[in-house]
């Protein structure tokens, strides 16, 4: 007879480490720690705040970019404009200098997809100050318009964009299967239509005759290019009926893989009532962290 199992103490905070601890190092104490948690990590007071105070700054950039893009607005206040770009710029870049000091892997961070959008969100700035006068750019402007990257940020910030993004993550190869199927249907239904019509209706190429199917299998009809003959508006009534039915087989397929998804997340969040460890996999029946039986009545289903 196996003897009940006792609960153990807590396990070390390493034991408990979020995603970017364990990917880029959580410093073990100091005012580096600290600001790893002010940064990182959103469980305290602090760390909230942080995330705020960004989320408004960055909402605040596009939107000064948006403006300054209208020239009307810019001739009033591009000087105020320019003021608040530097602001923005020099605060975003403490942020990114602050998130390179305060990890044990810099490098990594740099690297990752969130370092280059934050590096992304200060570059043109620099670049458009340092060479104002490089030829090789048609228009400096064109530069500066790449800050309204600072949108990207926000995906940071904002859980459901993850499971999202792991839901597309998921799906990638059905979703390629149907992108696949729908690119040899409008490859066929434009060659057709080319031969049907001709150039005297407008389809002077295939690729002309594609891209009208294009718009007309998703709905879009822009209407320059239209079907003159009986037989290609037959083709035309088909092709938009197929485009109503095929528009929602993406939409079924992400939607389940969020569904099984967020089964499996909430599976996981069961924590242990000994350690209060909740990293387990969708069956646990104990914690992988002290052995402590698990509650089976959240989150998965009985093998």
């Amino acid at each position: 007879m196996n003897a009940p199992v006792t609960p153990s103490a807590p396990p070390p905070d390493g034991a408990r480490l979020s995603s970017e601890a364990r990917k880029f190092g959580k410093p073990a104490g100091g005012r580096r720690r600290e600001l790893f948690t002010i940064i990182f990590e959103s469980d305290t007071r602090a760390g909230k705040l942080f995330d705020i105070v960004l989320l408004c700054v960055i909402v605040a950039s596009v939107l000064v970019v948006m403006l300054d893009s209208i020239a009307a607005v810019s001739a009033r206040f591009g000087l105020l404009f320019d003021v608040l770009e530097w602001v923005f710029t020099l605060l975003f870049t403490v942020e990114y200098l602050a998130r390179l000091y305060c990890v044990q892997r810099p490098v990594r961070y740099a690297r990752s997809f969130f370092g280059i959008v934050d590096l992304l969100s200060v570059l043109p700035t620099y670049l458009a100050l340092f060479f104002p006068g490089l030829h090789s750019l048609i228009d400096i402007r064109l530069l500066r318009l790449l800050r309204v990257f600072r949108i990207l940020k926000l995906t940071e910030y904002i859980q459901e964009y993850r499971r999202l993004g792991g839901a597309l993550y998921a799906s990638r190869r059905k979703i390629f299967v149907f992108i696949g199927t729908v690119f040899m249907l409008v490859v066929l239904i434009g060659t057709v239509m080319y031969v049907v019509e001709g150039p005297e209706n407008g389809y002077t190429s295939i690729p002309v005759a594609v891209y009208w199917a294009i718009s007309t299998v998703t709905t879009v009809g822009f209407g320059d290019i239209t079907p003159k003959t009986d037989f290609g508006r037959a083709i035309a009534s088909f092709s938009m009926l197929l485009g109503w039915g095929i528009l929602a087989v993406p939409t079924g397929i992400v939607t389940a893989e969020m569904t099984s998804q967020r089964f499996r997340d909430e599976s996981r969040a069961r924590s242990c009532p000994a350690c209060g460890s909740t990293d387990h996999t969708e069956r646990a029946r104990h914690c992988q962290g002290c052995g402590a039986a698990l509650d089976r009545t959240a989150g998965s289903t009985p093998t």
